[in-house]
């Protein structure tokens, strides 16, 4: 089985550094449940490193991607980043379970692209249909300012690279 990139010619945009981000909105736990939350709002203001991975509770999303960002979250904000934002095709429910099971308190934001709206806007979008598990986020990490992508980092399907915190704090 392999995996099938889905072109941004079939999604309508490629994001590329210099580009705004699309506006679309994400869903973030709060203490009155699920909020909606446009990417103008979550992302559109500072610096912001947003990172968005495949699967919750997949091996290399819970044993690296994820704890490099939290290992890694104070280093990042003395590199002047204001916030760091998780994101995955995935229910807020999951994503928040995650952070609780990971032991992040509050210091990653986790926001939720329940229905692969972003990543597809994004062009970052993958279908892992011949794994069971639908349509997907690529592993990937960004460079925002002031909802401006400064830098954009794509791990190819499978790996595990350029969007690891370590790779993102070289590149600050």
């Amino acid at each position: 089985m392999q995996w099938t990139r889905r072109s941004g010619a079939e999604t309508g945009v490629t994001i590329q550094a210099g580009r705004a981000l699309p506006e679309v909105n994400l869903t973030v736990m709060t203490a009155d449940g699920p909020t909606p939350i446009s990417t103008t709002e979550l992302l559109g203001n500072g610096r912001i490193v947003l990172f968005a991975v495949p699967g919750p509770f997949t091996p290399t999303c819970s044993t690296k991607h994820l704890p490099g960002f939290r290992d890694h979250h104070q280093a990042l904000m003395d590199k002047g980043i204001d916030r760091v934002v998780c994101t995955a095709v995935m229910d807020i429910f999951v994503m928040d379970a995650w952070r609780k099971h990971t032991g992040l308190d509050q210091q990653i934001i986790m926001a939720a692209d329940g229905n692969a709206e972003f990543a597809r806007a994004l062009g970052l979008d993958i279908d892992s249909s011949a794994f069971g598990m639908g349509v997907r986020s690529l592993r990937y990490a960004m460079i925002l300012e002031d909802g401006i992508v400064k830098e954009l980092f794509v791990d190819e399907p499978g790996g595990f690279r350029v969007s690891s915190a370590e790779y993102v704090l070289d590149k600050l």
